[in-house]
């Protein structure tokens, strides 16, 4: 009797405590473990403990101090950033393991710099800023045979160039404009110049004058045939891959004639095609 007056005296549901605080424990955390980012129309899948490894950057604040519907989402419900897309690849690496690795004859460290500011990373920012080492430089241009056959990885990157149609005898590839100009002073110009090669190394190679229109949303680890330049002039594309390392390593034209008459009584029409294949070892 004394045991059954002794529990008549707990309070109601003593047991209720314990499950209540289980409950709350049992929440389902804001934000998943696996993140889809989209950073200026690239995609980017990646662990939560990555983008929050660094305290205090915008993107810890984002993902442990906002709520996720505060946050701005594209029309897939991923969560968006409107940041270079391309060199976040880099702020994600720095993320994984806190250490900074660029390619070599890397040409966007300035900007890439801009971006780490902007993420809050005053680390990253540091490193960037600081005098880089000396290096042997881009690799010098003698004489090269065809390398071998699996040699090349994937550091390939190939041009275009349609030769506009001309009367024979026309100056090959120098347009009418540059008519009575010192033909050492005058540039070839051609109507847009297609790339094709691994997103990635496109974009690194030629920035912000690399047009993507045509194949947007192609992910930076794939290849494309459908980018070309937004300017019309080889010499400038040459310029931009022996900056960043690149040398041609092949080269294949073709050409047509026809005649602009039936009677084959006027000029003819000449029209040739050209590739580029250029590569950094």
């Amino acid at each position: 009797m004394a045991l059954a007056n002794s529990t008549r005296g707990l309070p109601n549901g003593g047991g209720g405590g314990g499950s209540g605080s289980s409950s709350s424990s049992a929440e389902p955390p804001l934000f998943p473990d696996i993140l889809e980012l989209n950073v200026g129309g690239q995609v980017y899948v990646t662990r939560r403990c990555t983008v929050v490894s660094v305290p205090d950057s915008l993107l810890w604040r984002m993902f442990t101090q906002q709520q996720p519907q505060e946050l701005a989402r594209d029309s897939k419900g991923r969560f968006f950033l409107d940041r270079d897309g391309f060199l976040f690849r880099y702020i994600l690496d720095y993320l994984r393991d806190l250490q900074l690795v660029l390619p070599d004859y890397f040409p966007e460290r300035s900007r890439l710099q801009r971006e780490a500011e902007y993420f809050e990373l005053p680390e990253l920012v540091r490193r960037l800023g600081a005098p880089q080492q000396p290096g042997p430089g881009p690799p010098p241009h003698p004489r090269r045979g065809v390398p071998k056959e699996g040699s090349l990885g994937d550091e390939l990157l190939s041009l275009g160039y349609a030769e506009p149609e001309q009367p024979e005898g026309a100056t090959a590839g120098v347009p009418v404009a540059h008519a009575g100009e010192d033909d050492s002073q005058a540039s070839v110009r051609v109507e847009g110049i297609p790339v094709w090669g691994k997103t990635s190394l496109a974009k690194e190679v030629f920035g912000d004058t690399l047009n993507e229109s045509r194949d947007p949303d192609r992910p930076p680890e794939r290849y494309t045939s459908r980018y070309y330049l937004k300017f019309n002039f080889l010499e400038q594309a040459f310029d931009k891959l022996s900056e960043s390392g690149f040398h041609m390593v092949a080269c294949s034209s073709t050409g047509t004639c026809a005649f602009a008459s039936a009677d084959q009584s006027e000029d003819k029409i000449w029209t040739s095609y050209t590739e580029y294949v250029f590569c950094r070892e």
